[in-house]
Order: structure tokens, then C-alpha cells, then sequence
């Protein structure tokens, strides 16, 4: 997706600052960021028998003392990159994002705006989006594409009670939790809260309706790639 990064941050479209969504730079033990976090992480329950693996997507602001703020867990297929031809297979992609309240900039130039729901549909809109196979899109047109469907998951997720989305109720922790949810196309996007955190989720070929989150005490089983 086209959104530019700078100083630990993303600006989305209208300038607002955004988490960033894609593979960064970082430690050598991709689970560092996950097990120095502040807050629970969440996957799928134990109805999910599947591969589990680490998203690409993750990490925390930069800057001296900046910390993970969130983080994505993947199942399934592991969707294609940009530049792969593949099919994305089934997948479904849990998006932990830490409650923040609202705070400075990385670079001091500026204020983050409170996490909500709202930022875990940004994230979960957003990584969808960057799943689908390129063979889709002409190259040419897939730019355009992107910076499109970039400005509809913000303005969405803005508006997570709008006719854009309907009421999902799916459990977490194994207690039923309210959610927003909506399809397209390309696959399924959701978001909500669960105790500590906030939660966000999207996927592909897996039935949103059967899923369910739970908090995770050990996280090498995402860690064996």
C-alpha cells in the first residue's frame, strides 16, 4: 500500500498519522518485540489447528524508549507479497494493537491520536489490502489501486458504525465480544476490544463467522519458520 513512513510513524491519507503496516527493520529474534510488549497478544483459539506463523507486520514507535505497540499473528497460508505472483490461499491475520492514550510523536513534531477499534480496522483494512496477489492488477494500474483502497480502509475505519459495517459477535476468551465486521472481494476485515487490548483481524478462504481470539501465553508456535 502507498503510505509514506517517517520518524516511526506512517502518514495516512489527510496527513494523519498512522501506524505502520509491512516489514521493518529489527532484531535479530523476530519475537523480541512480541515478548518486550506491555500487553497480552492474541490468535486464534484452539479451534484453529493450522500453521501459525509471525506477520511481517508489526513493531512499535522509534525513538528512545518507544515500545511495541502492536503486532499482527498470522494462520494458514501466509498471503503473497508484492511482488509474487502466488494465490494468497486461506489465511486469517489477528491484529493486537496496545490501548494508548493520545501522546507525542517519535520525533516530537506532533501528536498520535488515542488507539481505538478504530486503529485496529485501520491496520487490519490495511493488511488486507497488501495481500492481494498482484496478478489481479495490472502493474501499471496497481499503484492507483492501492493509494484507492488505502483512503476507503482509513475513511471505514474512521466510521466503524457506519452502514459499512455490520455486527459480528464471535468469542474471545471463550465469552461472547461484540465486533464490527465487513467483507469485500478481497476477503473480510473485523475489529473490536478484548481485555487489555484492542482488537483487529482480517483473512482470506477461513469463515470469519467461526473464528475465536484468545490470549496467548507462548508464542513459539508462531516463531517456526
Amino acid at each position: 500500500m502507498d503510505v509514506t513512513s517517517r520518524a516511526g510513524e506512517t502518514v495516512a491519507p489527510g496527513g494523519r498519522a498512522a501506524p505502520v503496516v509491512g516489514a521493518q527493520a529489527g532484531p535479530a529474534d523476530p519475537l523480541a518485540p512480541y515478548l518486550e510488549a506491555d500487553f497480552p497478544w492474541y490468535g486464534l483459539d484452539d479451534g484453529w489447528t493450522g500453521r501459525r506463523w509471525l506477520s511481517p507486520a508489526g513493531a512499535g514507535r522509534a525513538g528512545q524508549g518507544a515500545g511495541t505497540d502492536y503486532g499482527s499473528l498470522g494462520h494458514g497460508d501466509e498471503p503473497a507479497r508484492p511482488y509474487e505472483s502466488r494465490e494468497a490461499g486461506r489465511f486469517a491475520v489477528v491484529v493486537t494493537v496496545a490501548r494508548r492514550p493520545g501522546r507525542r510523536s517519535a520525533d516530537n513534531t506532533g501528536m498520535l491520536e488515542a488507539t481505538s477499534a478504530s486503529s485496529a480496522a485501520w491496520l487490519a483494512g490495511s493488511g488486507l489490502i497488501a495481500t492481494v496477489p498482484p496478478g489481479q492488477l495490472d502493474r501499471s494500474l496497481r499503484q492507483d489501486w492501492l493509494d484507492q483502497q488505502t483512503a476507503l480502509a482509513w475513511d471505514l475505519a474512521d466510521d466503524l458504525e457506519g452502514p459499512g459495517w455490520s455486527p459480528l459477535t464471535l468469542p474471545v476468551n471463550g465469552l461472547p465480544q461484540p465486533f464490527r465486521y465487513r467483507e469485500s472481494e478481497y476477503g473480510w476485515v473485523l475489529a473490536g476490544e478484548a481485555p487489555g487490548v484492542l482488537l483487529g483481524a482480517y483473512g482470506r478462504g477461513v469463515s470469519a463467522y467461526g473464528v475465536g481470539f484468545t490470549a496467548l501465553s507462548d508464542l513459539t508456535a508462531y516463531n517456526g519458520r
